[in-house]
């Protein structure tokens, strides 16, 4: 049979049709395609998100850099490990933000995750919350070095995290051996409940991004004062997620990317209104104040949140020194 150029072209529209039919629609059952042109194989996107806070995909989406892409909420984050659980459990197609040294040590597990993108880290005081926060025990404490902590109990938000690592580095550099580290218990409390447990004596000390400042308590150390400069946590995505949906993870990875850059470059009042107008509009019944007094900036020092071998070796040096990784366990690139 002949081939013509009219059933060449034919069979051109048939391919095209099947390809759109295959990938993600729009709410009116049309091919989604990005102002770019590109096909998205889906436009769902679920994640976790936390009360009272602004995550920068909710931030990404409000700002438009998501369309046609649409969030899903899926409950709230508790921490870093819990939102790679559900990640690995399928019930996310990306982590909440989680410490650089959490997911380092799920990816030396096996897990088949890595790191798309930063989600917080240290850059200035000034555009950063981790500044605000720190480690406090009630102002008329006697806790006053590493060593007063030895028997005590300590407050984290999750186990195998950030806080659990930094409470870790104060005590050695303070001088404690490992054997007297374990002896300082930690207790895993929400964070929203982290100022009432420490009021009531239940635990010696907490770690508190905001309102646990001003009640009569006493900040002992911060993460400052252990680094600076730094990535100290991204958002994380399975292997296979990201080889089913490129165009999507591409998508939405970018629009993260163009949100950070538009909270560093736009004035803080303008950044605090819109997150406030963000949690006020979702219905969660939650306090937007917090952000209002506490929030000053996600503290990424990359342009676009791009992640470099430098994010990830400074965490993995502190394993394999604490003997918690065998030297040359992870190559960086993996991650």
């Amino acid at each position: 049979m002949k081939i013509t150029r009219s059933t060449l072209t034919y069979l051109a529209s048939i391919t095209v049709a099947l390809t759109l039919a295959a990938c993600g629609k729009s709410d009116d059952g049309t091919a989604a395609i990005t102002p770019d042109g590109v096909i998205l194989e889906r436009t769902e996107f679920r994640y976790l998100g936390a009360p009272g806070y602004v995550d920068l995909l909710e931030l990404a989406q409000d700002l438009g850099y998501l369309a046609p892409v649409k969030l899903n909420f899926q409950g709230i984050s508790l921490g870093g490990p819990q939102g790679i659980q559900a990640l690995l459990s399928g019930d996310t197609d990306i982590s909440s933000s989680s410490f650089t040294g959490a997911n380092i040590k799920v990816v030396a597990s096996g897990a088949p995750v890595v790191s798309v993108i930063a989600s917080y880290g240290y850059d200035t005081p000034e555009n950063c919350f981790l500044s605000k926060g720190g480690y406090y025990v009630l102002e008329d404490s006697p806790i006053k070095v590493a060593r007063d902590l030895i028997g005590k109990k300590v407050a984290v938000n999750a186990r195998g995290a950030q806080a659990e690592l930094y409470l870790g580095e104060w005590m050695s550099r303070g001088g404690l051996t490992k054997e007297e580290i374990r002896k300082v218990e930690l207790i895993v409390i929400p964070p929203g409940s982290m100022e009432h447990t420490l009021s009531q004596h239940q635990v010696d000390m907490i770690q508190s991004y905001g309102p646990g400042m001003e009640h009569g308590v006493r900040k002992l150390f911060g993460s400052e004062d252990l680094y600076q400069h730094f990535t100290a946590g991204e958002y994380v995505m399975t292997k296979r997620f990201l080889k089913e949906n490129p165009n999507t993870s591409r998508h939405v990875i970018s629009g993260v990317a163009r949100a950070i850059e538009w909270a560093r470059t736009t004035p803080r009042e303008e950044v605090i209104a819109r997150l406030r107008a963000i949690i006020e509009k979702r219905g969660r019944n939650e306090d937007p104040n917090f952000i209002s007094k506490y929030f000053t900036g996600w503290g990424i020092p990359s342009e676009g949140g791009v992640l470099k071998d430098e994010d990830f070796k400074i965490w993995i040096d502190w394993y394999v020194e604490h003997g918690e990784l065998e030297p040359g366990a992870i190559d960086v690139k993996k991650l």
